[in-house]
């Protein structure tokens, strides 16, 4: 009975853990998941080691959970309110209403890995590998902001701010400016207006989020707006 304690006590952990080290909302999507699973495996292992009178409770009510959740969806997405923001060597997605990012590395090394699967080590590499690029530097530097809050004191001042090159704003075609703000060709105003209204809720600078990434919003809004 013992390692069976130590055993749903680690596996407990070992799920709070994972879920604390992965972005909030991917966190929260693996506790909505796992949890009734770990529940139903807790209650089916005590059910054959004969305490079934606390096992077979757990069973029903992780697969209570579970169906309820899968009942429901995933309340954690919202289909169709993803932005892109595109640069030579990243692009990166926001989610309009947490504010949320992750990004896939375009070329180089890393080509095809998403940031949040790369340390931070990682992470500066990099940021070695794309420094000739403005965007991409001013991308890379919004998401370590967001998830490595204390990046730049560990970066041993290798990387102090931005490298210099164009926004890139003078060039943003309008499906660029579309898909920033998340919407199909041909949205009205007011759907482009609730867009930016919603990204710039999220990713403002007044509330931690990133000035190249409120630009890129303002100037994807006035160029469809004319």
């Amino acid at each position: 009975m013992s390692y069976l304690v130590i055993f749903l006590l680690f596996a407990v952990v070992l799920l709070f853990w994972l879920a604390l080290t992965m972005p909030p909302k991917k966190g929260a999507r693996l506790l909505m998941n796992g949890g009734p699973i770990l529940l139903m495996g807790v209650g089916g292992l005590l059910t054959l080691l004969q305490r079934g009178i606390i096992g077979i409770p757990m069973v029903l009510v992780g697969f209570s959970w579970w169906k309820r959740a899968q009942n429901m969806g995933n309340p954690l997405s919202t289909p169709g309110r993803t932005s892109k923001v595109s640069s030579i060597y990243l692009e990166m997605e926001l989610d309009h209403e947490t504010g949320e990012m992750d990004g896939i590395a375009l070329g180089g090394r890393f080509d095809g890995a998403r940031l949040s699967t790369l340390t931070e080590d990682e992470l500066f590499s990099l940021y070695k590998d794309i420094a000739g690029d403005g965007d991409s530097i001013a991308l890379l530097e919004s998401f370590l902001d967001r998830y490595h809050g204390d990046w730049r004191n560990r970066s041993h001042d290798h990387f102090n701010g931005s490298s210099e090159g164009g926004t890139g704003f003078e060039q943003m075609t309008k499906e660029e400016a579309y898909q920033i703000l998340g919407l199909e060709p041909g949205a009205t105003k007011e759907e482009i207006h609730n867009a930016w209204r919603r990204l710039m809720k999220a990713v403002h600078p007044d509330s931690g989020g990133s000035d190249f990434l409120a630009a890129k919003i303002n100037a994807a809004k006035d160029l469809l707006l004319g």
